[in-house]
């Protein structure tokens, strides 16, 4: 049996959801080569706070120190029929770069014949008002390296002897972690969410032994792949574990991943980035497929400013 799909158009015949890909991939770099050169006020980020895709976008930008350089506006946490919107609220508000009310109005300026879904971050361009990139992935490189002039921050999430190691450990957790939750929250067959879901599951395990020999995923420093984790772990306990079904074992349960997103929600700017109002509100409202009712529950309570133990294996 299978039920109406959340995004119709990523859905396989056998009820699996497959995430459509960045439309946009433009590059912003130091040295313009690209024809989007590094420069202070020039860009503007689109994102939403309930969105772990921005969040990651978001979180770079703050480590980065760039919150002077490159403009921020996040959009409403309801998205409705009509989209990612701008509207004045607790935490978010009306576009003050371009006055646009729904995101797609970017989209369609930038490419008019575009009709897939519209998607948070978006990096603008205010000069040739168009959209740079859409894609998560190369943002955060971006913001990682292409604008260090601007900064004072010295911090490489993508260090040149870690490449090869980081990108393949991205992999792992964009299959099965990232993406994941989401192949399990929006299965529309058994089968797809049984598959979805016992992969997750298999690959925190991994994940939590792993962590029980390091701080970070790849020792005393954390780079990009722990951001990219983080971002799943900061919703699961609130959203994925009964949202999406997700409910084999919260992170609380486990004892090494519990203590690691403590350790990384705790690092200087990083609470700032976290808005679990704006988090629980998207998708138990906005998914009203999976929750007709859009009844938002008012747990649970999240104890993540606890000493998180971790400072021992540096």
């Amino acid at each position: 049996m299978t039920t109406q799909p959340q995004f119709p158009n990523e859905q396989t015949e056998t009820g699996e959801f497959r995430r459509q890909d960045d439309a946009f991939r433009q590059w912003v770099t130091a040295d313009g080569r690209s024809g989007f050169p590094a420069a202070s006020g020039r860009y503007h980020l689109y994102v939403s706070l309930a969105c772990p895709w921005a969040h990651r976008t978001i979180i770079v930008r703050k480590l980065k120190q760039l919150e002077s350089v490159i403009g921020m506006t996040v959009v409403d946490p309801i998205r409705d029929e009509q989209g990612w919107a701008f509207r004045n609220g607790q935490g978010h508000s009306i576009d003050p770069i371009n006055g646009f009310r729904f995101l797609s109005e970017a989209y369609r300026l930038t490419d008019p014949a575009y009709n897939s879904r519209v998607t948070v971050p978006v990096l603008w361009d205010i000069v040739t008002k168009r959209i740079v990139s859409n894609s998560d992935d190369d943002l955060m490189r971006m913001f990682n390296a292409e604008f260090n002039r601007f900064t004072a921050s010295a911090l490489d999430l993508y260090p040149a002897a870690l490449r090869a190691d980081i990108d393949a450990m991205n992999t792992f957790l964009y299959e099965q972690v990232n993406n994941g939750v989401y192949r399990a929250g929006f299965a529309t067959s058994q089968r797809g969410y049984e598959q979805a879901a016992r992969s997750l599951f298999a690959a925190l395990d991994e994940l939590d032994r792993r962590l029980s020999q390091r701080r970070y995923l790849f020792g005393a420093q954390f780079v990009e792949s722990d951001w990219r984790l983080f971002v799943t772990l900061i919703r699961f306990d609130a959203v994925y574990h009964g949202h999406f079904k997700c409910n084999v074992r919260r992170i609380i349960d486990y004892p090494n991943l519990s203590g690691y997103l403590r350790d990384l929600y705790q690092v200087p700017g990083i609470a700032e980035t976290v808005n679990v109002d704006h988090i629980k509100r998207h998708y138990y409202v906005t998914h009203d497929d999976i929750n007709p009712t859009r009844i938002v529950p008012i747990g649970p309570q999240l104890d993540l400013e606890s000493p998180h133990g971790r400072d021992a294996f540096s």
